[in-house]
C-alpha cells in the first residue's frame, strides 16, 4: 500500500482518518533492537511508526530508518522520520514530523514535497494553525520524559482539539499508556500516539493490541 507517494491525497487522508494507534521510538526501544520490537507493535494494531533519533548522527539514523522502513513497509504502514525533512527523504520515509521549533509546515513540504507532514501543537493558535498538515498531535497531556521541559497540556486541550479541531486528522500525545488511555479517549480523543507503553513493554504485541482495545472501545 505504501509508500505515501503512490497513494492519492483521498486514500492517504482516509488512512489516517482510520488510524488509532501511533508509536514512536528511537533504535533500542526497552534497551532492545528495533527489528525485535516494531514487527510485534505492528501486530498488534499499530497504524503509524516514527522513528525519533533527536540527537544521532545522520549516518545512524539513516542505518535505523533503513530497518524501520522495510518492516513498515512489509505491514503496509507508513513510516514517519522526526524532525528532519532532508533526512525523510534520503531514508525513504513516507513523512516527517515536524514540532514547533523545528521548521514551518511550508518549509517541510519545500524540503521534502510529497511526503506527509505531521505537525506537533500544544495550545489551540497552534491547532489552528496545523490546519494545513496531513496530521497533527496535541498535547503532552501528561509530563514525560520523552519532552523535557514541555509542561503538560492535561485533557483540557484535548477536549477542545476535539470540538474545534476540523477535518485534520489528530492524535494525542503525551504520557499515554493503559492507565490513562481511557481519561484521553473520554476527553474526546480517538487516536493516540504512544512510546514507553509500547517500547518499554515485555510483551509489545499484548501491548498494542490493549492500547487499540482501549482507544476504540
Amino acid at each position: 500500500m505504501w509508500p505515501y507517494a503512490s497513494q492519492t491525497l483521498s486514500s492517504v487522508s482516509q488512512f489516517l482518518n482510520n488510524a488509532r494507534l501511533y508509536f514512536v521510538a528511537d533504535d533500542r526501544p526497552g534497551g532492545r533492537p528495533l527489528a525485535d520490537v516494531l514487527p510485534p507493535a505492528l501486530a498488534g494494531g499499530v497504524d503509524v511508526f516514527q522513528l525519533r533519533m533527536k540527537d544521532a548522527e545522520d549516518d545512524a539514523v539513516l542505518r535505523s530508518a533503513e530497518v524501520a522502513r522495510e518492516i513498515c513497509r512489509a505491514a503496509g504502514v507508513p513510516f514517519i522520520l522526526n524532525d528532519r525533512p532532508d533526512l525523510a527523504l534520503k531514508a525513504g520515509a513516507d513523512g516527517v514530523h515536524v514540532g514547533q521549533d523545528d521548521m514551518t509546515l511550508a518549509a517541510a513540504r519545500h524540503v521534502a514535497p510529497g511526503l506527509l507532514i505531521g505537525r506537533s501543537t500544544h495550545d489551540p493558535e497552534q491547532i489552528a494553525a496545523a490546519a494545513d498538515a496531513d496530521y497533527f498531535a496535541v498535547g503532552p497531556v501528561h509530563e514525560t520524559p520523552t519532552k523535557p521541559g514541555r509542561p503538560s497540556v492535561g485533557t483540557e486541550l484535548i477536549t477542545h482539539a476535539a470540538r474545534g479541531a476540523g477535518t485534520t486528522p489528530w492524535f494525542a500525545i503525551g504520557g499515554i499508556d493503559q492507565a490513562t488511555v481511557a481519561a484521553v479517549r473520554d476527553a474526546g480523543a480517538t487516536r493516540i500516539v504512544v512510546v514507553r507503553a509500547i517500547a518499554d513493554a515485555a510483551d509489545p504485541e499484548a501491548a498494542a493490541r490493549r492500547l487499540r482495545d482501549a482507544i476504540t472501545s
